[in-house]
């Protein structure tokens, strides 16, 4: 640059060196949220998200929320980060370890595992939904009774799974019950506790589990 263009503040190209820098800030400090493409693929339209934030609506403990996301966020980060849904928690991040289990649209699924653009117009429910103020949920209420926890880090989705699994089997045999939490792992060992929480929830509920 020359003495000439560094004292008048513009580059050698005639360009004002403070409406360049802001010129390339915008992206930076306001980035654009936008809607769906649609392409056509196979002979059908296909829509197409991003690469920036688009808008995703997610429909949690009841309750429609919109947020802005990069179409790769899954719906854990979605929870955690954006609506402040913590019970669902990131441990392997790898769907093996099931700490994110939520319940979507009545099945138990790895929130890690799914996108947030693809939860949109299902009916996702985490730990948060299940107490009724102060008053526990009976599961919750036989976890603390029969000790299934003991760090306590993957409870919400051990929680969550055996809600999952009460749902489909309010009385669970021994072998729906291993095929049920089979998917989530403690690394403190409290299955046993676990399962005594499940036949207690089911019992309180009217399914008379049982025990095994």
């Amino acid at each position: 640059m020359h003495d000439e263009d560094a004292q008048d503040g513009k580059t050698t190209g005639g360009l004002d060196r403070r409406s360049f820098l802001k010129a390339s800030g915008i992206p930076l400090a306001a980035p654009v949220v936008l809607g769906p493409r649609l392409v056509r693929a196979a002979g059908a339209e296909v829509e197409v998200y991003g690469p920036g934030k688009v808008k995703v609506t997610l429909d949690v403990n009841g309750r429609s929320r919109t947020v802005d996301v990069e179409p790769r966020v899954t719906l854990l980060e979605a929870l955690r980060h954006e609506l402040d849904v913590t019970g669902p928690k990131r441990v392997c991040d790898r769907a093996t370890c099931g700490a994110c289990t939520v319940i979507m649209d009545g099945k138990p699924v790895y929130a890690c595992s799914v996108l947030a653009i693809d939860a949109q117009r299902k009916a996702i429910t985490t730990v948060e939904a299940l107490a009724a103020g102060v008053k526990l949920h009976p599961l919750q209420q036989a976890f603390v009774d029969n000790d299934g926890q003991q760090c306590g880090f993957c409870t919400p989705g051990f929680v969550v799974a055996c809600k999952a699994l009460l749902d489909r089997h309010p009385d669970p045999t021994p072998d729906q019950l291993r095929a049920g939490l089979g998917g989530n792992l403690c690394r403190c060992g409290t299955y046993v506790g676990v399962r005594a929480a499940v036949a207690q929830a089911a019992k309180a509920q009217g399914g008379g589990a049982r025990r095994g």
